[in-house]
Parts: C-alpha cells; sequence; structure tokens
C-alpha cells in the first residue's frame, strides 16, 4: 500500500508490527478516553474559509529557541523507538534534520545520544524524566550538553507509570519471564521481515542512555522494572533548580495541562512548556491537548514560548493547534508510524505531507506566514 496520510502509515505500522510492539504505540491508558478525546477535539476545530486573498506565496518556517526551523514542528520523545525500525531513533534523526525541525531523543531510547549525534547532520533535543539517582541525571545531561544538544525537554507528567491495559493484553508488560519472553517471541514470528530487519540485524536492542544502570539487563521487563524502580514520584517544582544548575541551554517543560502549573513553569523560569497528556497514556479522563490549549496559551504565551502535542494527525491539525495558540507541535504517533511502517523514508514522506497539508490549510483560511495563524482564523461559537 502506498500512503496517502498517516492513518495510512497506521496501518503500514500494524501490519509490520508484533502486535506488542504496536499497541505500545497505539495505546493509551485505562479505557483510551483521553486518547480519543485528543483526536476528536482537534478534528472538531472549525476553521474559516477565506477567499481573495493573495496566497500565491506561503512561508511555513519559524523561529523557535533561537533557531529558525522550516516548520512549526518537532519530532517529539517516543521510547522504544528503535524497536519499530532498525535503529529508528537514528533513522528519524536523519529525517528530522533533512526536513529542517529538530528531533527529540527519549530518556529510554534504542540508541544512544552518542549514535544518534553521529547519524544525524544538525543538532536534536534530549528528554528527560526526573530519575531517583541525581548522579545519573547529571551523567545524562553531560552527555547531552557535550553531544551538542539543542534544548532539553523535561518530562513532569510521568512520577509513576500509567496504567495501560493493552501492553497487558499484548505481553508487553505483566509477562516476566520464559513465558513472556515466548509470548513476544511468537508475535515476532509472525513479522518476519521485522524480525529479520529489526529483531535480528537491529541489535543491540537496550536501553541505550541507560545501559549502564542496567547492567547488561536488556530484556522488555528490565525496561519496566527500571522504570517502576528509577522514576521519582517525589519530583516537585524544586526540583527545576537541579535541572537549571546541570543545564544552561533551553529548557522546556512536558506536561503542563492546567494554567496554574503552567504559570508555574513560567513563574520558575522555563523558556518553553509543551502543553501535554502525554498522548492520553498517562491520566485517563483529563481534557485533550486542544481543550486545556488556548487557556493557557492566553496565561502564559508572552512569557515563555508554549508548544503542544496531542492527536495531531495531519498539517490541518498543526495549522488547528498554532490557531488555538502554540507556537510549535511535536509530532508523536505520527512520525512513529511512519518510522514502523518506511523507515527513515517514511518519515520524511510524513514530514513533506505535514508541510503540504499546512500549504493548503493556510491558503484557505488566508493567511500566508506562520506568525498569521491565530485564532482570527477559527470559527467561534
Amino acid at each position: 500500500m502506498k500512503a496517502a496520510n498517516i492513518l495510512d502509515y497506521r496501518a503500514l505500522a500494524k501490519a509490520r508490527l508484533p502486535r506488542f510492539l504496536f499497541d505500545y504505540i497505539d495505546g493509551g491508558s485505562y479505557a483510551e478516553t483521553t486518547l480519543r478525546r485528543n483526536v476528536a477535539d482537534l478534528e472538531s476545530v472549525a476553521l474559516r474559509q477565506r477567499v481573495l486573498r493573495d496566497v500565491g506565496s506561503i512561508d511555513l518556517s519559524t523561529n523557535l529557541f533561537g533557531a529558525r526551523q522550516a516548520l512549526p514542528v518537532a519530532l517529539g520523545p517516543i521510547g522504544l523507538a528503535g524497536m519499530n525500525a532498525r535503529r529508528g531513533e537514528a533513522q528519524a534523526a536523519r529525517a528530522a534534520a533533512k526536513a529542517g525541525i529538530p528531533f527529540t531523543l527519549s530518556t529510554v531510547s534504542v540508541c544512544t545520544v552518542a549514535e544518534v549525534a553521529a547519524a544525524s547532520p544538525a543538532p536534536f533535543w534530549f528528554q528527560l524524566y526526573m530519575i531517583r539517582d541525581r548522579g545519573f541525571m547529571r551523567e545524562l545531561l553531560a552527555v547531552a550538553r557535550d553531544a551538542g544538544c539543542s534544548a532539553l525537554v523535561f518530562t513532569v507528567d510521568m512520577p509513576v507509570p500509567g496504567s495501560r491495559y493493552g501492553d497487558l493484553r499484548s505481553g508487553l508488560a505483566g509477562a516476566p519471564g520464559l513465558r513472556g519472553g515466548l509470548r513476544r517471541f511468537g508475535q515476532a514470528a509472525l513479522h518476519p521481515r521485522w524480525a529479520w530487519d529489526v529483531g535480528v540485524r537491529g541489535r543491540p536492542h537496550g536501553l541505550g542512555n541507560v545501559a549502564s544502570v542496567l547492567a547488561g539487563k536488556t530484556g522488555l521487563e528490565d525496561f519496566f522494572a527500571w522504570m517502576r524502580a528509577n522514576f521519582d514520584p517525589t519530583v516537585t517544582w524544586r526540583d527545576l533548580d537541579f535541572i537549571r544548575a546541570e543545564w544552561s541551554g533551553p529548557l522546556i517543560i512536558k506536561g503542563p495541562l492546567d494554567v496554574e502549573d503552567a504559570r508555574e513553569a513560567a513563574t520558575l523560569g522555563a523558556d518553553g512548556i509543551v502543553v501535554s497528556n502525554h498522548g492520553g497514556r498517562q491520566l485517563d479522563g483529563v481534557p485533550s491537548t486542544a481543550r486545556a490549549l488556548p487557556a493557557i496559551a492566553a496565561a502564559v504565551g508572552d512569557r515563555l514560548t508554549v508548544l503542544a502535542d496531542g492527536g495531531v494527525r495531519s498539517g490541518l491539525d498543526v495549522v488547528r493547534m498554532l490557531a488555538l495558540g502554540a507556537r510549535g507541535v511535536l509530532l508523536g504517533r505520527a512520525w512513529a508510524y511512519a518510522l514502523a511502517g518506511g523507515g527513515e523514508r517514511g518519515v520524511a514522506h510524513v514530514l513533506e505531507l505535514i508541510a503540504a497539508e499546512m500549504r493548503v490549510a493556510m491558503a484557505l483560511t488566508g493567511v500566508t506566514d506562520v506568525t498569521a495563524i491565530t485564532s482570527d482564523i477559527l470559527v467561534k461559537d
């Protein structure tokens, strides 16, 4: 199948990945109410169609955190993305760099910071969780700094992992030991192309950035055990002082979904925030990003750079997010599907689709520059 949009890449990813990996990308927490809201609420944002506006020249570029980029988007952090395609984070970073946008490497990536830095022709962002071992955090931040990472995305909405029933059903989580391994092996055997290209040729399959503290343990059960044991549920706003002491570059706080938390981030000197509910993977039943974004942008948009993620499945959705108050958009599942379905070329194609769809949406709403995408293009209730 030739993919024409992001949902086509979702279908390709489902066909090519073992079930436990596809469900990990695709699923959310609990009943997945927020996961569905993210998509539905964004789709429901109505735009004003305008005519006779001279849209012969459209500029998609923007400036985020002192750097000019070709599109107002970035590839957001995806854990275990290196299992979706062979050395997947390196492939995605190359595609992002060639498209002129940032790539964000997850703490729990398969590829290390060093491997991605060697593969990417441009600096990338690094995502970090608050980890109990502050000494190890210092080491990670030093590695990211020495590799030339241009921004730190500090994720704060995961003091404990959310309850994701799909991961239990598929055997990704809650299936330790030989029985769990055989279950996942059986699923992989049904996808021989993935099993050979990623399962065999894509080794090593460790969490590269945290390999030193895993002490040689590389199983999926080791990954989840490490997360449960090392993510710090005692983290507070005061811990930003520790991050600031170790990181002098742009600091982006990922996870505020409430106006009061966004104000706190601005007061404490964050350079940006990502309005996010973790793609519906943490607390189910919270508002969609599209619903939460306008109030947050109105409250702090003049004090820091407001980014957003959640439910974005097209360039039209990117325009909607910008109109709701975001300065930029992080893509999550969109690039994960593309990576699984088509590797580096798939990610590059999705970014081409995003750009083309943005141009059409901007032309038909009568704007020619990203900075002109405001609430003025929205249909008011």
